[in-house]
């Protein structure tokens, strides 16, 4: 597995693949059964994959939020090279924001819903490196998780309106025995809010509406942003001891 830690180096790698062949997948790290699910497809329909790791400032609202968000390098390397990967990008915030964020993508409709509205600034981080990501590297195939759902809406409406001859592949949310949709986050709870996590999943799919999932969530104890329906959807965004959690199932 090649370890690309420039924009020049990954250029040069990408470059010497058949675009229309090369997957790619966006990651900020902190790898779990979910990333993978994702690498696996990609490895699976692409004859080369390449994933990239970077903890992206612009995307987060709170700066506390950012430096709680755990960092694994080590073993996210180990964990890819085993898969089977054959290239990480492994860039610096000072090559993906030589302007210190100054040109920014907004979207105006989808992201001002949901987590958009809870989260101010957060999906034109997202989309800001997205377009960055897909400029630098030009995969065929793009590869990203259901559990973010509306970022998955974004995501696709980006590479319409800005014409990228990129496939967007949704791959299905990977959940723990219990129910609870994989995140990197769910590491920063304890034990007693863990226990409770998966009561989300268990409300979202249940028969009543929102409103009663939204009680029965509160009254659980959980702190909760939203509980709507979209594109087919139910989801979702709650607090549990300040971490945030997000899931959707289909309607």
């Amino acid at each position: 597995m090649q370890h690309l830690e420039s924009i020049a180096e990954c250029r040069d790698w990408c470059r010497d693949q058949p675009a229309a062949s090369l997957g790619f997948v966006p990651t900020m790290g902190a790898l779990h059964d979910g990333h993978l699910s994702l690498v696996q497809q990609s490895l699976a329909t692409c004859e080369r994959t390449l994933v990239s790791i970077f903890v992206n400032p612009a995307q987060f609202d709170d700066p506390n939020d950012l430096e709680k968000y755990p960092q694994t390098l080590a073993s996210d390397l180990a964990t890819l090279r085993e898969a089977g990967a054959d290239a990480v990008f492994l860039p610096s915030a000072g090559q993906l924001y030589p302007d210190g964020y100054r040109v920014r993508v907004s979207e105006t409709d989808i992201s001002n819903l949901l987590c958009g509205a809870h989260r101010p600034g957060h999906f034109d981080g997202v989309l800001t490196v997205v377009l960055k990501l897909f400029n630098i590297v030009m995969p065929g195939k793009a590869f990203f998780g259901e559990k973010d759902y509306q970022q998955l809406q974004l995501i696709r409406e980006l590479v319409r309106a800005v014409h990228l001859p990129i496939a967007i592949v949704a791959v299905p949310t990977v959940r723990e025995a219990d129910g609870l949709a994989m995140s990197s986050r769910n590491t920063r709870l304890s034990a007693s809010a863990r226990a409770k996590a998966p009561r989300l999943h268990e409300l979202l799919a249940s028969d009543h509406d929102c409103a009663t999932v939204r009680r029965e969530l509160e009254k659980a104890g959980f702190s909760v942003d939203y509980v709507e329906e979209h594109w087919g959807r139910r989801l979702a965004a709650v607090r549990l001891e300040g971490v945030r959690l997000i899931d959707n199932v289909e309607r």
